[in-house]
């Protein structure tokens, strides 16, 4: 195994140039993912909270939507947006919406209902229970759904290669097409240390948030 580590790092360092382009192409096309799914999944799951009859429905939709793997959603994508970053981007997005959404869902639905009507009481207009309660309250929630969503993301970016939309998934269907691991596990370890990193930074601001909200409550 060590032999291996040595001679993928060889590997590596022969081809530096080329493995910081697929890292950048792979940290953009997973931000920009992210970022549009936050876009649409917070406020989706902002509304969906406030829609009694409907928001169950809802959830139990894009909560299956979170059963099709993300490999299926992208050659299905593909035949309508073609090859490259587009497709990949689609699928991406498609794949972390769910969890922000639900995530929203559950944190604003679990606002104790007496905090509410007494922020109510205080005068709060319906947006400023929105923005001074409800949503401080389900922060943590929120960000553990962005953080499922992230990491989700990250590692499936690497799907991007079998489409031509590059990233660090270059290195891993090259050396599977090639029958070599060492080039496999140039693009595979540092998946792997950016979606952990990404765990630990979003779990640590998590329970940093949940330990404001519960002092605060």
């Amino acid at each position: 195994m060590v032999n291996l580590l040595i001679d993928a790092y060889q590997y590596f360092l022969a081809n530096q140039s080329r493995f910081w382009a697929a890292t950048t192409q792979h940290l953009w096309i997973s931000a920009a993912a992210l970022s549009i799914s936050i876009a649409a999944g917070l406020p989706t799951g902002i509304w969906t909270a406030h829609q009694t009859r409907i928001g169950q429905w809802t959830i139990n939709l894009f909560g299956a939507l979170r059963l099709v793997p993300s490999l299926a959603v992208l050659f299905l994508v593909q035949p309508y947006l073609g090859i490259g970053m587009l497709p990949a981007l689609v699928a991406l997005t498609l794949l972390a919406v769910p969890p922000i959404l639900i995530a929203t869902y559950a944190g604003i639905r679990s606002v104790d209902p007496g905090v509410r009507e007494a922020a109510r009481g205080m005068g709060m207009t319906a947006g400023q229970v929105l923005w001074r309660v409800e949503l401080p309250l389900a922060l943590p929630s929120i960000v553990g759904g962005v953080r499922t969503a992230a990491v989700e993301v990250i590692a499936s970016a690497t799907l991007a290669a079998f489409i031509g939309g590059g990233g660090l998934g270059i290195f891993i269907t090259r050396g599977y097409a090639l029958f070599d691991t060492r080039i496999m596990l140039v693009g595979a370890i540092p998946v792997a240390f950016l979606a952990l990193t990404t765990e630990l930074l979003l779990g640590w601001v998590q329970r940093r948030l949940a330990s404001s909200v519960g002092a605060t409550t």
